[in-house]
Formats: structure tokens, C-alpha cells, sequence
């Protein structure tokens, strides 16, 4: 019914723009085209509002609370996918960096922390700048890959490091990767994916979703430890 493509193209645009100026509605998933085509799952952000708002919360008790252990001497930032924590940034000694992780994990809501935080001196503000600019790239090129989850995919830049958070299946983590490696400027790409079943994401809300461990890697792993979960994978760049 080819006379059918252009509504269906149509209401998929209607919906996707509905969800995007209501982020935290919970506008969940929708499916475009028939199942018996083959349909493509389309996210909006596979969190919960709940997730949402707790994540949000956790980044700004991590800003709080490495300024107040810290001050000036050191630079942490903190992102959060369900409870998730990515720490990186820099720090004087060692000991500075198990600190940080130490007060993270006391923050409401956090349930287990990736700690990539460096030990040296504070990165200039111009690689810093440059980080910002890979981010903003790496996001742009997976909202234009086919098959990319980009609404419920986190990225963040340090040092030329791209890693990437989210609830993706299998067959997105992979193409996500092969997208942020492919960005000028990338040096390494860290994939802290919770991977889980496609079945999953079709399933009603609040049905708890099952977890496919993928710890497989490629390369040389990042010093931080490996956390559980979704594993972590690493991706060099060519």
C-alpha cells in the first residue's frame, strides 16, 4: 500500500516532535511501520521520569559535593544513566581519586559507580573546549544514524575519550559505537551500555527488563575497574 508511506512517515515525525517538548511526560516508545515488516523500535528515553529526575538530582549532589571535598584543587563531573555514575576529571593523588568515588557512593539513588577520574594536573580549559565540541559531534551523528537510540544515549568527552551510557540492545551498542569512534578528534571510545534484550524495550512499562552482560573488549581497557551491569567495552580509534 505504497499511498500508506507517507502518512506513516508523517505521524512518526508528529509523534517524535510530541516527545521531544516533553522529555520527563514519559512518552516511553512507539513503533513505526507493521510488525510483520519488521518494525523499528523508536526511544524517546528509555529511563523512567522517575530515572530522570533521580539522575538529574545525583549530577548535581556529585557537583556539590566534589566542590565541597575538593574545592578548587581537583575537577570531577558526574553523569548518571539509572543510577549509573560516571566520574572523570582531575585529581592530585590517588588517594584524592578514591575519595571522590567513596563520596559518590554515598549519594541517594547511586548504584554502582564507573570511576575514570585522572590523577595530574587540571586539564586546560582549551582541551576542555574540545571536548565540549567531540560531544556535541558524536551526538549529532548518532541523531542522523539509522537504528540509533540517540534520545536515551549519553555521551560524555574527556580528553578525546568519548564514553557512552544508555539502555540499548546489543545491536545499537555496537552501532553507536562505530558512529563516536568515527568522529574526528576521538581518541578512544568507552561503552558503558546497559544492554538488554530488544524484547525488553517492547515490553509493558515497568516490567523489569533483562540484562545481557556484554563484557567483551577491543583494545586497552581504561584504568578505571570494570563495573557491573552492562560491562564495558573500549574501542580504539584508527
Amino acid at each position: 500500500m505504497p499511498a500508506s508511506r507517507p502518512i506513516a512517515h508523517t505521524l512518526s515525525r508528529c509523534l517524535l516532535a510530541a516527545c521531544a517538548l516533553t522529555p520527563l511526560a514519559g512518552c516511553g516508545l512507539f513503533i513505526v511501520g507493521g510488525a510483520a515488516a519488521g518494525s523499528a523500535v523508536i526511544a524517546t528515553d528509555r529511563r523512567t521520569a522517575g530515572e530522570q529526575v533521580d539522575d538529574q538530582t545525583i549530577e548535581i549532589r556529585v557537583s556539590s559535593e566534589m566542590n565541597r571535598a575538593f574545592g578548587d584543587k581537583a575537577r570531577v563531573v558526574g553523569t548518571a544513566y539509572s543510577g549509573r555514575l560516571l566520574l572523570v576529571g582531575d585529581v592530585p593523588t590517588d588517594a584524592d581519586r578514591q575519595r571522590a568515588e567513596s563520596v559518590a557512593k554515598t549519594i541517594p539513588k547511586v548504584r554502582e559507580v564507573d570511576n575514570y577520574i585522572r590523577v595530574g594536573d587540571l586539564t586546560p580549559l582549551s582541551v576542555r573546549t574540545n571536548d565540549t565540541w567531540i560531544t556535541t559531534k558524536v551526538k549529532t551523528d548518532l541523531a542522523s544514524t539509522k537504528e540509533v537510540p540517540f534520545r536515551t544515549i549519553k555521551v560524555t568527552t574527556e580528553r578525546g575519550v568519548v564514553y557512552l551510557m544508555g539502555k540499548v540492545t546489543s545491536d545499537e551498542a555496537q552501532r553507536a559505537g562505530i558512529v563516536a569512534s568515527g568522529v574526528t578528534g576521538v581518541n578512544k571510545v568507552v561503552k558503558l551500555f546497559q544492554v538488554v534484550a530488544r524484547e525488553s524495550i517492547l515490553a509493558e512499562p515497568g516490567k523489569p527488563a533483562p540484562v545481557v552482560t556484554d563484557s567483551s573488549s577491543t583494545g586497552t581497557p581504561a584504568p578505571a575497574p570494570a563495573a557491573s551491569g552492562g560491562g564495558v567495552q573500549t574501542m580504539p580509534v584508527h
